[in-house]
């Protein structure tokens, strides 16, 4: 049976634009890129914290997808932050808009969402 997620696979709108922000803003590491002529298509996995959890991928000419208003299939994308306070200051400095802190009606943590370059919905919440 299933034993965990393996990663989470995001289409990107500009691949350029989109590395630097999962790289450079969020932090991820870049462990391998493909570039497969045949489809004109980027393909970049990405760690955190050495645990393989993202293929960024680029393909000519795709639709965006809706975020807003919110659409049926997968709503967003949770990264676990200690302190997110400190982690809401560094998105911030680097640009990034963060929506105010709310606070989980069940579990009593704080979480607030911000979007990658796509518009796509992730989520800060801390533990």
């Amino acid at each position: 049976m299933l034993k965990k997620v393996h990663h989470i696979a995001i289409i990107c709108g500009d691949y350029e634009r989109s590395k630097h922000f999962y790289t450079e803003v969020l932090g991820l590491n870049a462990v391998r890129e493909v570039y497969r002529a045949e489809r004109q298509s980027y393909k970049l996995d990405l760690t955190l914290n050495g645990e393989y959890i993202i293929e960024l991928f680029s393909f000519p000419g795709a639709p965006p997808r809706p975020s807003r208003p919110e659409a049926q299939g997968m709503r967003h994308l949770a990264f676990e932050v200690e302190d997110i306070d400190a982690a809401i200051a560094d998105l911030t400095s680097k640009g990034v808009e963060t929506e105010p802190v709310r606070i989980d009606p069940y579990t009593e943590k704080r979480f607030t969402f911000f979007a990658d370059p796509d518009g796509l919905p992730l989520e800060l919440y801390e533990q």
